[in-house]
C-alpha cells in the first residue's frame, strides 16, 4: 500500500519504445548530403619498363594562383579562354602522324594527341571552386575533340555514347556494342591531365 503524502509513480515503461520510434523516424526522414567530386580512373600503379622521355613540347602547363588567376604557358589569360587554348594544343598535329587532327600543325607544340599532356598546378589557397571550374573546362575541351570525332564516326557525340555505356541499366549487349566504340574515340584523344605538387606561395 503506498505511502499517504507520496508523489504518484510515472509508469516508464513505454518512453523507450516512444524513443526508439522516434530514432526510427528520424533515420528514415533524414538526408545524408555526400560530398562531390571529380570523377578520375587512376591508373595501376605498374613500374615503366624503362624510363619514358616526355618533350617539354607537348606538355600543356596550366597554373592557378591563389587569386585564381590562370597562367597557361607562361600567359597570362581569362578562363574563358583556357578551352580553347587546351583545344588548339591537344588537336595540333606537329608532327604530321595525326590525319584526323584539324590544328595548325605547329611543329614548335604537341605532335600528337597521344603525346599531349595537359599539367595543372594550383596554389595552396587556390579556391576549391575556382580548382573545379579549371578542372570542367580542361575536361570540357577534351570531350568537344571526342564528340567531334564520334559524329564523324558514329554520328553520335562521346558524352551521350560514354553515359549510355556507363550506365547500368543498359542492356548488356549495347553496352558490348558502345563499348569498342567509347575506346576508339578514348584512344584517338587519350584524357593525359597530369596534377603538378601544389605550390605553397
Amino acid at each position: 500500500m503506498p505511502r499517504r503524502g507520496a508523489p504518484p509513480e510515472v509508469n516508464a515503461g513505454s518512453m523507450a519504445d516512444i524513443a526508439f520510434l522516434l530514432l526510427i523516424f528520424f533515420l528514415v526522414t533524414t538526408t545524408i548530403e555526400t560530398d562531390s567530386g571529380l570523377d578520375r580512373m587512376l591508373p595501376p600503379i605498374e613500374p615503366p619498363d624503362q624510363d619514358v622521355v616526355i618533350k617539354q613540347k607537348n606538355i600543356f602547363t596550366v597554373n592557378i594562383n591563389k587569386n585564381g588567376q590562370l597562367l597557361a604557358e607562361e600567359e597570362l589569360i581569362e578562363l574563358t579562354e583556357l578551352r580553347e587554348r587546351a583545344i588548339a594544343f591537344l588537336d595540333n598535329g606537329g608532327d604530321g602522324t595525326c590525319n584526323y587532327c584539324k590544328g595548325r600543325k605547329d611543329e614548335s607544340s604537341s605532335d600528337n594527341p597521344t603525346k599531349a599532356i595537359i599539367s595543372l598546378k594550383n596554389d595552396r589557397e587556390t579556391r576549391y571552386g575556382t580548382y573545379i571550374t579549371v578542372q570542367n573546362e580542361l575536361v570540357g575541351a577534351y570531350n568537344d575533340l571526342r564528340n567531334r570525332e564520334a559524329q564523324r564516326l558514329f554520328g553520335r557525340d562521346f558524352t551521350e555514347m560514354e553515359a549510355e555505356y556507363l550506365n547500368p541499366e543498359t542492356p548488356s549487349e549495347i553496352r558490348d556494342e558502345l563499348k569498342d566504340k567509347v575506346k576508339r574515340i578514348q584512344d584517338l584523344f587519350p584524357q593525359k591531365l597530369s596534377e603538378a605538387e601544389t605550390s605553397t606561395n
